[in-house]
């Protein structure tokens, strides 16, 4: 009897940046900037075109990318909660049945007690935002100080620990980016790029807000909100307010654009890495950020917002052995994926507490049957005292967005508690892509309207969250 050698299971190499939009992707038709190496992943595997985020904002999206779970299961509603590291997480599930696990970068979730990371053999974090230059690090419990630009110390020690694993065994790796988060500071290599040109507004850029929520109308996230630290100085003398506007786009994006082009220069370091190494069929490596960004569409930066440029992630991944190349799905799929998606490929079961789904099947070009065709979104941080956005939650079906902003901080951390009277929104993606036109008011679409409300409860219900609206 001829016994069959049990497959082999692959290395999984997470690249995660932090802020990312996906509009800023050579491979996702960005007009403003090239991403040769990211490119590649997309030549050389598949590229996701709707893969969303279930809250647009940091910590909150790597507590549901750990465990695989929405925030009001994992507790991580705003950025001033921090995860209690007794949950189960897929690192953990991993290292337990043999895989060599680290995370180095951007941790963000929280330090000491229960918060340091867990499941991971070997950890190197950022100490909250971390720094671009000359950056600390909490290696193991203890901070030490590290010279250079902090994409490449990331990825200096990324590659550092792969060199030293155990060749016999598998292993996941958490490259985790500071980049490109605010206050967006290049390296020197890309200080001087895009001096000479000017980069294209957006076609939202003057957007008036005028059809939409209070919600948008009050945000601080403008252009014009951006401060000297952002901008590198304050503006010269004599523009007008429109001049200025488009003073502040310029400095930020350029900046916001450079520290990318430093990810990118990385993430090829690690991509030639595996192939000198001979580790390429054998490592899936995948390429997304905690969420999107607006990069002056609809007049701001930042994100929290359920509108696309906040919502959407990119979401790269390539993996010889099994995924086809040049492929792009328009299947819909979430940040709370991810951990079952691991899990699959390392051959364990998604654990029950997991709220997912494994994307394998999509990878391998079949959609299964009864594959989500809406999603639940939940922002909590209720104003900030810095960004203001109002707490919201909604659905996003592929044709239509419906969004209920609530408006009230409801004990959530760093919210304020002040209650902002309730708004709807509702957006046809198909007529309305850029969101300019809120309809929740149209007759002709009060049908699709209740519509969306009954499949919004249902998706609330199934997540197991409650809902506010009548």
């Amino acid at each position: 009897m001829t016994m069959t050698a049990a497959p082999k299971r692959p290395n999984i190499l997470f690249i995660m940046s932090d802020d990312h939009a996906s509009h800023a992707i050579g491979a996702y038709g960005s007009r403003i900037n090239a991403t040769p190496n990211l490119d590649r992943l997309a030549d050389e595997g598949m590229r996701f075109d709707n893969c969303f985020c279930t809250n647009a904002i940091c910590a909150p999206s790597r507590a549901t990318i750990l465990t695989g779970t929405y925030n009001h299961i994992n507790g991580v509603k705003t950025l001033g909660d921090d995860l209690d590291g007794r949950q189960v997480t897929f690192p953990k599930l991993l290292q337990a049945d043999g895989y060599q696990t680290a995370i180095v970068g951007k941790w963000h979730l929280g330090h000491g007690g229960h918060h340091d990371p867990t499941g991971f053999d070997y950890w190197s974090v950022l100490p909250d935002q971390g720094d671009y230059r000359d950056p600390d690090f909490i290696e193991m419990g203890t901070t030490k100080k590290f010279e250079g630009y902090v994409t490449d110390l990331i990825t200096d020690k990324s590659l550092d620990w792969i060199e030293r694993r155990d060749p016999e065994r598998p292993f996941l790796l958490m490259c985790h980016h500071k980049a490109p988060h605010r206050h967006w500071e290049p390296d020197e290599k890309h200080k001087h790029l895009y001096e000479d040109i000017e980069i294209p507004e957006p076609p939202t850029f003057n957007d008036d807000y005028a059809t939409r929520s209070q919600a948008a109308v009050q945000a601080k996230m403008r252009i014009d909100d951006l401060n000297d630290l952002d901008t590198k100085g304050p503006p010269p003398a004599g523009l007008t307010p429109e001049e200025v506007r488009k003073w502040k786009y310029q400095r930020y994006i350029k900046d916001y654009l450079r520290c990318i082009a430093s990810i990118d220069d990385n993430v090829g370091r690690m991509l030639d890495y595996l192939d000198a190494k001979g580790l390429a069929e054998d490592t899936i490596v995948i390429y997304t950020s905690d969420q999107g960004f607006f990069l002056g569409d609809h007049g701001w930066f930042d994100k929290r917002f359920m509108y696309e440029e906040s919502l959407r992630m990119p979401f790269l991944i390539r993996y010889p052995r099994e995924i086809e190349a040049s492929r792009v799905s328009e299947t819909m799929i979430l940040n709370t994926d991810f951990a079952p998606t691991f899990l699959d490929y390392a051959g364990l079961p998604a654990h029950e507490r997991m709220q997912g789904f494994s994307i394998r099947p999509l990878l391998n070009g079949a959609v299964p049957e009864g594959w989500r065709t809406s999603m639940v979104y939940r922002y909590w941080m209720h104003l900030d005292g810095s960004h203001e956005v109002y707490a919201h939650y909604g659905i996003r079906t592929h044709r239509y967005k419906l969004i209920y902003y609530y408006a009230q901080a409801l004990g959530t951390t760093d919210s304020r508690d002040e209650s902002r009277p309730p708004e709807w929104e509702c957006f046809d993606l198909a007529r309305d892509p850029h969101e300019l036109n809120n309809v929740y008011g149209n007759p002709d679409y009060a049908g699709t309207i209740a519509a969306l409300k009954r499949e919004l409860e249902r998706l609330m219900d199934d997540v197991q969250d409650e809902y506010l609206h009548a």
